[in-house]
């Protein structure tokens, strides 16, 4: 269970409501609608970083999946693993993304491999990017192209953060997808340890109720 309430059609606030007519927007939706005057102008930056644009949709889906899975987040990994697999990657790449510490390996083109090994240094690493990555990206790419994939790779860490802080949740038919897929899903992070106000180390469990 997710850690706050979803908004929904019916306790959606007045400005908002034109975002739950029809389908379920989902729960990223859902818990921004907190704060309507965050929501509103989150989705078209969120929408502009992620969505169709000049970089084609599987680089975009290469940068979403492989840092969704770096930053450990289930709910994101989970989501763009059926994302990834119908925007044309192979079975073999979307399991790298996915699994793989070299993933950069299994793809054939050395322009995609230059841009897997640009995410893992923008979504692993602290600081400057080594300049031998930075050059190899930017001859994959382009500067226009790496200056988007580098914003998409951000959003992505932001989304995946908020994703796993708030537990959200995906549908049933996403892992019936997964399954098909012959994919697990990926792993509920385990407890953590964490030291009390005594000192005294407490464990925290996900939420489950």
């Amino acid at each position: 269970m997710p850690i706050v309430n979803l908004i929904d059609a019916s306790s959606a606030p007045l400005l908002l409501r034109h975002l739950f007519e029809g389908d379920d927007p989902g729960p990223i939706v859902g818990t921004l609608a907190q704060v309507p005057e965050l929501c509103e102008p989150a989705l078209p930056f969120l929408g502009a970083a992620l969505g169709p644009s000049g970089v084609s949709l599987r680089q975009k889906e290469i940068a979403i999946l492989r840092t969704s899975a770096n930053l450990g987040c289930r709910f994101c990994t989970d989501g763009h693993t059926v994302v990834a697999a119908d925007s044309g990657l192979t079975l073999a790449e979307v399991r790298a993304l996915r699994e793989c510490p070299t993933a950069q390996e299994v793809f054939e083109d050395p322009d995609e491999q230059a841009v897997v090994v640009w995410i893992d240094a923008i979504s692993t690493e602290r600081g400057w990017v080594d300049p031998a990555v930075t050059d190899a990206a930017l001859a994959a790419v382009g500067e226009a192209k790496l200056v988007e994939l580098t914003m998409t790779i951000g959003a992505t860490m932001m989304l995946a953060r908020f994703a796993s802080a708030f537990q959200l949740p995906q549908p049933d038919e996403l892992y019936e997808r997964l399954g098909g897929l012959g994919i697990d899903p990926m792993p509920e992070p385990p407890a953590r340890p964490v030291a009390s106000d005594t000192g005294t180390l407490v464990t925290i469990t996900r939420r489950t109720s």
